[in-house]
């Protein structure tokens, strides 16, 4: 069975920025010998069927190399599904007995566009987490040293073995240069949305919500425990900047028996104030509801009630962000690139990227600097 640390870091609650679900992919590995590279960013748990031997060896649910026999280390490359500031790393190790990796280590890369492998060898790549002793058959936790937005991280093994999982957990940062001027869904993790809290998550993680795509099960949405009180459940979510919205979309599919009875929203304007943006309505099981909004108060936070329990699929606001939201979703990109690509992306519009180095060394507090702006706007620009 599988080894886990009597608590696990509040980094883990946050959203899992390699899944596949999301969009992750094992772009390169140097040795998959024993076992696929792919396995690594699996959303599922690691599994283990004993004598299940192939032509290789025991089968395993994870990526291992060979036995190194001369100097060196092994590494993986994994692209992830939404670029983001990591937070930390979990290594897992499930079932890697004999043959874990005694150390490992995790580097990230800020990069634009689709690159090759080979490309990516030649990538800026700086330390997420540092050379670190690591356990056979554990969840080996370890936090980011690195405040930087990536795109891509490299797990390197030294010098070989088996890991079962990668989760690179964070908090997405989106590119504003792809957030079109119009409606767009507010909440989507991949546009910089956020799950701040919620009553209970039971079952599974209200980060589901606004994650990309459709559930396909009941395990890829967010469900709480049966309540035993009079109270209710509910989630916070943090918007990807100040908006309005036009459009609530409230998925209860693959929620048949458990599916909550209401919902109500409610917002935050500027002044604090509450502001309904959805009464309290009668839900259906297995349904994809859409509902206009109540309100077109700019609001940037928001709370979804479900009265008085039980799971819901996804949950889409789809508005406009204000321009105050715009200003901010740039600033937090613009400030959390790697100095490599902020050049690139400047440079690419014609800017001076020494005065963008300088301006986000300085927290990109006040006035954008001449032809800085231009270089977080829309790319057909």
């Amino acid at each position: 069975m599988t080894q886990d640390v009597p608590e696990r870091p509040d980094f883990t609650h946050e959203v899992d920025l390699a899944s596949r679900r999301l969009g992750g992919s094992v772009v390169a590995a140097n040795d998959e010998f024993f076992a696929e590279r792919e396995n690594l960013i699996k959303p599922t748990a690691p599994v283990h069927r004993p004598s299940t031997f192939g032509h290789k060896g025991q089968v395993y649910d994870g990526w291992e190399t060979r036995r190194r026999r001369e100097p060196g280390v092994d590494w993986a490359v994994v692209r992830l599904g939404i670029p983001g500031v990591v937070s930390g790393v979990v290594v897992d190790t499930a079932f890697f007995r004999g043959n874990y990796p005694p150390a490992v280590s995790v580097e990230g890369a800020g990069v634009e566009g689709y690159p090759s492998p080979a490309e990516l060898e030649a990538a800026d790549w700086f330390p997420i987490v540092p050379v670190s002793p690591a356990q056979g058959d554990s969840r080996n936790h370890y936090p980011s040293v690195s405040d930087r937005r990536v795109t891509h991280v490299r797990l390197t093994l030294h010098p070989d073995g088996g890991v079962a999982r990668l989760r690179v957990h964070g908090r997405p940062v989106p590119d504003p240069r792809f957030l079109v001027e119009g409606t767009v869904d507010l909440a989507a993790l991949e546009n910089g949305g956020a799950v701040t809290g919620c009553s209970n998550m039971f079952y599974s993680s209200p980060s589901n919500l606004i994650a990309p795509g459709e559930a396909r099960v009941m395990g890829e949405g967010w469900e709480t425990a049966r309540r035993r009180d009079d109270g209710n459940d509910w989630v916070e979510l943090d918007l990807a900047g100040p908006g309005r919205l036009h459009l609530v979309e409230l998925d209860t599919s693959c929620f048949l028996g458990n599916a909550p009875g209401w919902a109500r929203l409610t917002g935050r304007d500027a002044a604090g104030a509450e502001v309904e943006l959805l009464p309290r309505t009668r839900l259906q099981p297995d349904t994809r509801h859409r509902l206009a909004s109540a309100s077109a108060a700019e609001v940037g936070h928001v709370r979804l009630d479900i009265y008085p329990d039980g799971g819901m699929a996804r949950v889409r606001l789809w508005g406009e962000l204000s321009a105050a939201g715009r200003d901010r979703l740039a600033r937090r990109w613009f400030a959390t690139l790697p100095a490599s690509q902020l050049r690139a992306v400047v440079a690419a519009r014609g800017g001076d990227p020494d005065a963008a180095l300088r301006w986000q060394q300085e927290g990109c507090t006040g006035d954008w600097p001449p032809g800085l702006a231009a270089a977080a706007g829309p790319v057909w620009r």
